[in-house]
């Protein structure tokens, strides 16, 4: 589709926005270094039992629309269910990491850590099929965490190198999972946020048959979900932006997502989240959509 081949000219687009703000004056001058109060922050709570951290985006879209809703993949699984599913559904993710070490490692400020990430799309208000889960995904995963000396423009540079699971638990039809290894490099200061993660899928045997427990459920998954992600945020005075970005070059396969957070009572914050591509859920690995939600944040995007 046009709109995924596009996906690379918004990157290129994006890219040098940032790179305009990101040497601006009034971001070099910043006066707060929000990096350096979180990992603050953070290290406080490494010897506290009873604490986990925030590790990806921890959100709640009680309103969330999807333009396609992935019918045909649930219909050979149970066809009258499907038939009540709407495109309206509530959409959250919670998101928790914890440190494993106590001290440094190799190096100062070295860290290994256990993440894991439930993602989930909530049939609320589908009433006349008891309101089910339509899709649960879970990603735990293990990787390493090392800040670097470099400090370009004044940025924070961070490598993270690790591995991780991702699958929705279904039955046969519907079950979906894949392993990856990746090394990313996080940049970071009072107002910019920059991230690229390429990855490596681990391999998995072909199934014996169309209906086995056993091998690889989705062999062509990195047609469509890529081979890796970039994001760039924008944190502002007021509102937050942050764009995200992962394809395939040679399919021109992928999705694109943008999510603009805004002041909203106390510690929490609005946002709106914008999705156009393919994997919006892992069941939909394959299956293009646009999807628009609006809800509140629970812990900040970046």
């Amino acid at each position: 589709m046009n709109s995924i081949n596009n996906l690379w000219v918004i990157l290129f687009k994006y890219t040098l926005l940032s790179a305009f703000l990101l040497i601006a004056p009034s971001y070099v001058l910043a006066s707060e270094d929000k990096l350096a109060e979180r990992e603050r922050d953070e290290s406080d709570t490494v010897d506290n039992p009873y604490v986990f951290v925030a590790h990806k985006q921890n959100y709640v879209l009680p309103v969330s629309y999807t333009s396609a809703l992935n019918r045909t993949v649930y219909d050979e699984i149970d066809p009258e269910i499907t038939s009540f599913y709407g495109p309206e559904e509530v959409k959250f993710q919670l998101s928790l990491k914890v440190q494993l070490n106590d001290r440094d490692l190799f190096t100062a400020g070295d860290a290994l850590q256990v993440g894991f990430t439930l993602e989930a799309w909530w049939q609320l208000y589908s009433k006349d099929v008891s309101s089910p889960f339509r899709e649960i995904n879970y990603q735990p995963e293990l990787f390493y965490v090392v800040p670097l000396t470099w400090k370009p423009l004044g940025l924070q540079p961070t490598a993270l190198f690790g591995i991780e699971h991702q699958s929705n638990g279904q039955v046969q039809g519907l079950s979906r999972s894949w392993n990856r290894v990746y090394a990313g490099l996080m940049f970071e200061g009072p107002r910019f946020y920059g991230f690229i993660k390429p990855w490596y899928r681990i391999p998995e045997k072909e199934k014996p048959a169309a209906n086995s427990p056993e091998g690889d459920d989705n062999p062509n998954i990195l047609d469509f979900m890529g081979y890796g992600e970039v994001a760039l945020g924008w944190r502002g005075d007021t509102y937050r932006v942050l764009g995200n970005l992962r394809g395939n070059p040679k399919t021109g396969k992928g999705a694109f997502s943008v999510a603009l957070s805004f002041p909203l009572f106390q510690r929490f914050r609005g946002v709106v989240h914008y999705f156009n591509g393919y994997g919006d859920a892992l069941v939909d690995y394959d299956h293009f959509q646009q999807r628009l939600g609006v809800g509140i944040l629970l812990s900040n995007m970046f």
